[in-house]
């Protein structure tokens, strides 16, 4: 059976929809926007959250009637999935990026797996035959305008044991890449070489994809441009390149323009379980190791990547950190990884 199979068959009642905004200030200087979806039936409630980064698109929903999908009714999980497939889940208007259409539905797909799996009394672990384990996590942040390496050394200064992942950009001198490399405590570092017209586009930069490959050499590299002029400098490292950006199922792998050694599993960006799922059984035939990413995820749609890491990849560096890191607010004691191994209820921490 495969990992789908376990949750295609899984009752479902559906009899209402409720939305919620959230908002929060983060540390990497923008206010967050998401809408925590919730499908009740039964006396259940199930969560998921729509991390759609355009905010035109959170306000948007809001005003759109509850019931405007056509959710209630009894399904299986799979069914469910299926309804999606085939409804505008943008009816006010179209979002400004493709990857939005997978945030939505994937907020809705996993509000009914979670509340499939509670009305079936059980939860996510137990379906998937799959233990809960100790979550590693990396801190992902930012160095600053000009990036320095006090960010780091003072996440450090809280924790010696703290791990990171890094968004190098062409501003990085060979003295800022000396002074981070010599904590060996940067796991991954993410060259953003497959963004376009966001506000965290890196443009392709051979000469810092020379200096970042050869100052971290046991370090994951994300999502590189394999252009004509990096290629040379990457495919000796196949084996530690991950994608991120570009992975939304099986076949978006297999169009890589290099066979990865490592894949980040984001869920919001694969839309469905069923594709999510199979990704993570294909990688793991292949031999591509996984780690989990997130979203700036502000309620439950955190506790969600943070479950499927326990259960699925919990000792890779995860890209999965509590909250408490993005918040602006927060400051030293932070939580130390790993994350304990929790009791689970539905898609949820029990």
């Amino acid at each position: 059976m495969s990992l789908y199979d376990a949750v295609a068959d899984l009752p479902l009642t559906i009899e209402r929809e409720e939305r919620a905004q959230r908002r929060s200030d983060t540390t990497s200087g923008f206010e967050r926007v998401t809408t925590e979806v919730s499908l009740v039936g039964d006396e259940a409630v199930g969560r998921g959250e729509d991390v759609t980064y355009e905010v035109e698109a959170h306000e948007a929903l809001a005003t759109l009637e509850l019931g405007a999908f056509d959710l209630a009714g009894e399904w299986t999980f799979g069914e469910f999935s299926d309804h999606l497939a085939e409804i505008d889940l943008f009816p006010e208007a179209a979002p400004g990026r493709e990857h939005a259409r997978h945030y939505r539905r994937w907020a809705y797909e996993s509000a009914a797996l979670d509340l499939a799996l509670r009305q079936a009394d059980t939860d996510l672990g137990e379906v998937l035959d799959r233990d809960p384990d100790p979550v590693r996590f990396v801190v992902s942040t930012r160095l600053g305008d000009p990036p320095t390496p006090e960010r780091v050394e003072s996440l450090l200064a809280d924790d010696p044991a703290r791990e990171f992942k890094l968004d190098p950009t062409p501003e990085w001198t060979g003295d800022l890449v000396t002074a981070l490399a010599d904590t060996d405590a940067v796991r991954v570092v993410d060259l953003k070489g497959f963004y376009q017209g966001t506000d965290v586009d890196v443009p392709t930069d051979p000469e810092l994809y020379e200096l970042v490959v050869d100052a971290f050499p046991k370090t994951v590299i994300e999502d590189p441009d394999v252009a004509p002029e990096t290629r040379e400098i990457l495919e000796s490292e196949a084996d530690r390149i991950a994608f991120d950006y570009p992975v939304t199922g099986v076949e978006s792998l297999r169009e890589l323009p290099i066979d990865p050694g490592w894949c980040n599993v984001k869920p919001s960006r694969f839309g469905s379980v069923e594709s999510l799922l199979e990704t993570v059984e294909y990688c793991e035939q292949e031999g591509i190791q996984l780690y989990g990413g997130g979203q700036f995820e502000l309620g439950v749609g955190r506790d969600q990547i943070q479950i499927l890491a326990s259960l699925l990849y919990a000792d890779a560096p995860n890209d999965v950190a509590p909250r408490e890191f993005n918040d602006p607010d927060r400051a030293p004691p932070f939580p130390e990884s790993p994350l304990p191994a929790a009791s689970l209820s539905g898609f949820g921490w029990d």
